[in-house]
């Protein structure tokens, strides 16, 4: 009876974070948080702030108001408690002085630094990690996605056990204090790797029924759209599809993959929204959303969806590649879609101005094309899927594509030019 008692108040903590959702739903108030990022030998200053800049991104979506960034410099994470003594007394009496509730780190914390942090400051301590399987629970609203969520979010509690249950811990000698504490946390890991195990036979199971659908699409030509997180990628399937696909100005704002059937022209082809990327994304859901991304595995077309508008968009393309990478789909046809164009503003530069370097920030789309952008083999567009600026140039180099896989794969069924192409 104790065991299926402990079982159920681990449970009820994994799914805390979609609880408060639900409450929020009828009454949004935002958590006063502050931010804690470090800058490195391989993590200068403009990266520091560019990650900030993201993680601050990531706790407005979570539901945060945050109200101070610190950053320190270091070599490397102070193993004890990430940052130093100094900074962590500094974190410590803003946090009093403003009734902070929550310190978000901008990397992983290890189950030991995370309890050592929460001892000094005395409020809620959440990394990276943590807060973007917080993000993954709120968006999950299929079994499928909720599914996967729960498994990354048990295999990220499971070292962390010790820390939850503080009353179970030998953490002094004496009379009273021997024996059953730390057989309780074993008891605890035991549940949860049942748990996970249990998590990930659903997983399979749904992955054979996924499988089965996929193999009954026929033969249509299949497209994926991949990329970042909000870079415009529902917003582009609602354009193409005529569909009504969730599409919100936050991170991760789609988890399920929506297939949907389109027909450019004349020709018919199944094109697919998958769930966004992001740089530093935990290893937990990479291993669970790898089966999500089996349509873009099976996909015969990549459309590569760029923020061209974001100052960070070719560290955005390089985080995506190198996740491709992983899921062995880095070599497939690409077509890379340069969205956003409406929002894209070069900074101003003066060449006649000495004393002022030109960079790649002062580029205007033109010479924006003329750098590795052109050694695409003209695989690359550039268009805003919200105002619908280059839409016709799109459909037709999409067309193309298909086609020619099309074409490919059945040669007596050469598709003829459609009438708005031949203009």
């Amino acid at each position: 009876m104790l065991k299926y008692l402990r079982f159920e108040l681990l449970f009820c903590f994994v799914h805390l974070g979609s609880l408060l959702v639900m409450l929020e739903k009828q009454e949004i108030q935002y958590e006063k948080v502050i931010l804690v990022g470090l800058i490195t030998k391989d993590q200068d200053e403009v990266k520091s702030a560019e990650y900030l800049d993201e993680l601050a991104f990531l706790a407005y979506t979570a539901g945060g108001e945050v109200a101070r960034r610190f950053t320190q410099k270091l070599e490397v994470p102070n193993p004890k408690t990430f940052i130093g003594t100094g900074k962590m007394e500094e974190v410590k009496i803003y946090i009093d002085e403003n009734e902070v509730t929550t310190a978000i780190f901008d990397d992983e914390l290890s189950p030991a630094q995370q309890k050592n942090i929460e001892k000094i400051l005395q409020v809620k301590i959440i990394d990276r990690t943590n807060l973007i399987l917080d993000i993954f629970a709120q968006r999950a609203t299929t079994s499928y996605a909720r599914t996967q969520v729960e498994l990354a979010q048990y295999e990220y509690l499971l070292p962390r056990l010790a820390g939850m249950w503080t009353h179970l811990e030998r953490q002094r000698g004496g009379i009273g204090m021997r024996g059953p504490g730390e057989t309780e946390i074993e008891t605890d890991r035991r549940i949860v790797r049942d748990r996970i195990a249990l998590l990930k036979k659903k997983i399979k199971s749904i992955d054979r029924q996924m499988g089965v659908q996929r193999s009954n699409r026929g033969a249509l030509v299949r497209v994926a759209l991949v990329g970042y997180t909000n870079v415009g990628k529902s917003t582009l399937m609602n354009v193409i599809s005529k569909s009504d696909v969730f599409a919100e100005n936050k991170l991760f704002a789609t988890l399920d993959t929506t297939v949907r059937k389109v027909v450019i022209g004349n020709l018919p082809f199944l094109l697919s929204d998958t769930v966004g990327f992001i740089r530093k994304l935990p290893t937990q859901l990479i291993e669970s959303f790898k089966s999500t991304l089996d349509e873009v595995r099976e996909a015969d077309l990549l459309l590569h969806v760029v923020d061209i508008a974001h100052p960070s968009f070719e560290d955005h393309v390089n985080s995506v590649n190198q996740i491709l990478d992983e899921i062995e789909s880095k070599d497939k046809p690409t077509l890379m879609v340069f969205n956003k164009i409406d929002a894209y503003t070069p900074e101003p530069w003066d060449p006649e101005d000495l004393t002022q370097e030109k960079t790649d920030q002062h580029n205007s789309i033109e010479e924006w094309k003329k750098t590795w952008m052109a050694r695409t083999n003209g695989d690359a567009l550039f268009i805003s899927a919200l105002e619908k600026d280059n839409l016709s140039e799109f459909r037709k180099v999409v067309y193309d594509k298909v086609r020619e896989i099309h074409i490919t794969r059945f040669p007596y069924n050469n598709f003829l030019y459609p009438e708005e192409f031949n203009e």
